[in-house]
């Protein structure tokens, strides 16, 4: 989506990508539909508080907020800082919780790219023996995931986890406009041939994820989640994604009962993967 579009279009695509009508937006955002038109025609120039309770109804990002603000003439409200910041320490423990709480199962963090931040020992399962190409600052999950040298040899349920993931992030590419989400997910459907997507079965609660790992057969399905109220552009970006077991072998094997899944004695926290056993260079663990 163009920034530099006057603010007008930029909500009336908003609204279209909602699936809204001028009516249904007047409504739900208590103004007229008069209104809703003159701004998106540009005959009304709207307040910063119009653009801020406009975007609030329609679902925008906090990014994509700031960026309405700019082109309308106003100055960014929500503020983006990296997640190591000092006034970000209570979110970065919280996080750093989490993934620990999770061990021996398998989390970790990512942005709203899918670009890994953190990452408990389990996740291991996932990056242990990838292209070092793979492994290089920024590793993006879902590439990792697909990519023929990443982890998808080891999956077995290869198609299935294709047809989950490539409409989901089909989803968000269009629910968030953004540019970099779109080449991603055409460079994703490269990696497989689109009419062989399994569609996903209704019956399923949550992705199944099938992995060989060390000789082992792992089954999983996944969690999202989310800071729940952020009004900061990072916190809300950031997830975590938690893999639970999915049957009684997955449980043994990750608690050590097989003595091949068994995660790693933790690291100390904050302390950085290391180049050796496919591990990424610069992603930290919890």
């Amino acid at each position: 989506m163009s920034a530099d579009r006057p603010v007008g279009e930029l909500l009336r695509e908003w609204r279209r990508r909602r699936h809204l009508s001028q009516l249904d937006l007047a409504i739900q955002a208590g103004v007229s539909s008069r209104h809703v038109s003159f701004v998106e025609t540009g005959r009304t120039t709207p307040s910063r508080r119009m653009v801020l309770h406009l975007a609030e109804h329609l679902q925008v990002p906090l990014r994509e907020r700031n960026r309405l603000l700019v082109v309308a003439g106003y100055a960014p409200v929500f503020r983006e800082r990296p997640l190591d910041a000092p006034d970000l320490t209570a979110a970065r423990e919280a996080l750093r919780q989490i993934l620990r709480g999770h061990e021996p199962n398998p989390a970790l963090v990512v942005d709203h790219r899918w670009n890994l931040i953190l990452a408990n020992s389990a996740a291991d399962v996932f990056l242990d023996g990838v292209a070092p190409a793979l492994l290089e600052p920024p590793v993006n999950m879902m590439r990792l995931g697909l990519h023929p040298e990443g982890f998808a040899p080891r999956l077995l349920n290869l198609e299935q986890v294709r047809g989950f993931l490539l409409p989901r992030l089909a989803r968000q590419m269009h629910r968030t406009g953004d540019p970099h989400l779109s080449d991603l997910h055409a460079e994703l459907v490269s990696y497989g041939v689109p009419d062989q997507l399994e569609p996903p079965d209704p019956a399923d609660i949550a992705l199944p994820v099938r992995i060989r790992h060390r000789g082992v057969d792992l089954s999983f399905f996944s969690t999202i989640t989310t800071f729940g109220a952020a009004f900061d552009i990072t916190l809300e970006e950031v997830a975590v994604e938690a893999y639970f077991p999915a049957d009684m072998s997955t449980t043994l094997a990750l608690r050590g009962g097989t003595g091949s899944a068994a995660p790693d004695t933790a690291p100390s926290e904050q302390a950085h993967l290391g180049n050796g056993g496919g591990s990424p260079r610069g992603i930290r663990r919890s």
